[in-house]
């Protein structure tokens, strides 16, 4: 999957530097094709996200703004059956003004 162009479908301008680091933290997660994508429908996955990705690696707390976030994005991307992760990742990030955080 070309990662950058996952997420430049929605951020046309988007940092390749930034985007090289969310692929380098999901690392093996992305080998595995069900891994590399996110379900929106998955409370638990939904739940991944927030406790693995914007708390923890972004350093955020206070689920209800975290899950807003969250639920935006899967709002954003729900015309794609598959939802890159990196792609997610990357607009979560973008939606809560941690992109600097990244790069």
């Amino acid at each position: 999957m070309d990662h950058a162009a996952a997420v430049k479908k929605y951020v046309p301008g988007a940092d390749d530097k930034t985007i090289g680091a969310i692929v380098k933290h999901l690392g093996i997660a992305l080998r595995n094709r069900d891994s590399s994508l996110v379900s929106c429908s998955d409370p638990n996955e939904l739940k991944t996200v927030r406790e693995s990705w914007c708390k923890k690696k972004l350093g955020l707390s206070g689920d209800a703004e975290l899950d807003a976030a969250i639920k935006s994005v899967c709002e954003t991307m729900k015309a794609d059956h598959d939802k890159s992760r990196v792609a997610f990742y990357y607009l979560v990030a973008d939606k809560l003004g941690k992109l600097s955080a990244l790069a």
